[in-house]
């Protein structure tokens, strides 16, 4: 079992230290950002590196928000994932190591046809100031 700083036990929920440090998943269609609309930034929850922009979302059907797209390519890393007897790419943040979730190759392919399909707990909201 992993330590977790005793800080983050204060500013995390449960669900957040599970899907964040112990790689669970969030149950699909019930994440508070899955159908935001709202302008603005995605950041990880855990350290508030900024990940993804709300013009990169998209609507994709699955359960989990998604974006064809991150920020900055080096606020992410990727990483092979065989669990479960998949294989997938897990999504991680580059700053904290916290999991986010996982990319796929069935985005929009009139974008980038990726599809980071990413915890809603995993994120911090930040909308656009008007």
């Amino acid at each position: 079992m992993k330590k977790i700083n005793e800080e983050l036990l204060k500013k995390l929920s449960k669900e957040q230290i599970d899907v964040c440090f112990y790689k669970e998943t969030e149950t699909p269609f019930t994440g508070k950002y899955l159908d935001n609309k709202e302008k603005g930034m995605y950041h990880c929850a855990v350290c508030n590196n900024p990940l993804f922009s709300s013009d990169a979302k998209f609507d994709s059907g699955t359960g989990w928000p998604s974006f064809y797209d991150v920020i900055t390519k080096g606020n992410v890393k990727l990483e092979e994932d065989s669990n479960y007897g998949t294989h997938r790419t897990e999504v991680i943040c580059s700053k904290c190591g916290s999991h986010l979730g996982h990319k796929f190759n069935d985005g929009p392919s009139d974008k980038t046809g990726l599809r980071y399909c990413i915890n809603s707990v995993a994120l911090d909201f930040k909308a656009s100031k008007k």
